[in-house]
């Protein structure tokens, strides 16, 4: 794994009701004792930004990436690709699990795309916290949502000081796993200059409040 991630860790920051995970029953029996697949079992990620596939009800397993996208539409999907179980969803994008390299990918099925996103599961999950924890923890400045004519400069550092963030993620993950942020039509990407506009912080997060009153 190339990022060292705990239960604990997650817990400590997100509570043990944000954390979602998924059977072991859930994945082929071929993936079911990989790395990925264990960390996904025993670790998690946080709810929020990145959706964990439910598994079906019927089989209690999670569908494969042949049931979910027309592989024929995808010129640059891997060979063994439609066997890989769909372990979540980002975006608009499909994420599946290959179970012989241990990386994640991303199937989107509109733009008739398949690109690696993660070289391992353990880097998913540390750009999935290091984005929810952003998203959550994030403060503007006080009236620095533009209310008024004379807190715009405060917006634009405060916008700048949340750009620089998503940066640092970004340069900081690269520095271990170029995949996530390898260039910027990936969704990782995409999710990133959202939350730099001020969009994804939902609820109760003090950039929510801020930002919508």
């Amino acid at each position: 794994m190339l990022f060292d991630i705990t239960r604990s860790e997650l817990a400590d920051i997100f509570g043990e009701d944000r954390l979602a995970t998924l059977p072991a029953t859930a994945f082929p029996p071929s993936t079911a004792d990989t790395e990925g697949a264990r960390l996904l079992q025993t670790v998690g990620v946080p709810t929020g930004t990145l959706l964990l596939r439910e598994p079906d009800e019927d089989s209690g397993r999670l569908p494969l990436v042949q049931d979910v996208v027309d592989l024929g539409d995808f010129e640059d999907a891997p060979e063994g690709a439609g066997a890989w179980p769909v372990i979540g969803w980002l975006l608009n994008a499909h994420l599946a699990l290959d179970s012989g390299s241990g990386k994640v990918h991303a199937f989107d099925a509109d733009e008739e795309t398949a690109q690696a996103l993660h070289t391992d599961v353990s880097s998913l999950v540390q750009v999935t916290v290091r984005f929810q924890r952003l998203l959550e923890e994030f403060t503007f400045s006080e009236g620095g949502d533009g209310g008024d004519d004379g807190d715009d400069s405060d917006e634009e550092a405060d916008f700048e000081r949340l750009e620089s963030e998503v940066e640092r993620v970004r340069q900081e993950t690269s520095g271990v796993d170029p995949l996530p942020f390898q260039d910027d039509e990936t969704v990782w990407w995409v999710v990133g200059e959202e939350i730099a506009a001020g969009q994804r912080f939902t609820g109760d997060s003090p950039g929510a409040r801020s930002l919508y009153g």
